[in-house]
């Protein structure tokens, strides 16, 4: 992923042609300028691959977790995740700001999955969506 990023950011600042999944990317990477100058050193992506830094946002998971929810709601699954966003995203007037709010969901989802041993639970990651919106 860190390399497709970088490739993204690249073509996106030359203005080469894209793929649809590389222009998806390249929304996102706009929405955060905090992580282009990370994206224009490949090298360094790659070496810090194994750098754990708890106080710093990992821009590559970021972005990951942007294009997982971009594409969940694209084809909603799972089932009812599309509408879950909605909800959230109409009640904060912001999609971005939505998107950072189910990251939440998504982390915490798979984050039980793996400390159980078990599969995702998609239910819960919509309930959890769904909690944010309706909450005041």
């Amino acid at each position: 992923m860190r390399r497709f990023f970088c490739s993204v950011y690249a073509k996106s600042r030359a203005g080469q042609p894209m793929e649809a999944i590389e222009l998806l990317a390249s929304q996102w990477i706009a929405e955060h300028p905090e992580f282009h100058a990370e994206l224009t050193d490949l090298d360094g992506a790659l070496a810090s691959m194994t750098k754990v830094e708890p106080e710093r946002t990992n821009p590559f998971l970021h972005l990951s977790m942007h294009l997982s929810i971009s594409e969940q709601c694209s084809i909603d699954q799972p089932r009812g995740i599309r509408q879950a966003v909605e909800l959230l995203a109409a009640k904060r007037d912001d999609l971005h700001a939505a998107h950072h709010e189910v990251m939440d969901c998504l982390g915490r989802m798979v984050w039980e999955s793996q400390r159980a041993g078990r599969p995702p639970d998609g239910a819960a990651y919509i309930d959890c969506v769904q909690q944010q919106a309706t909450r005041d």
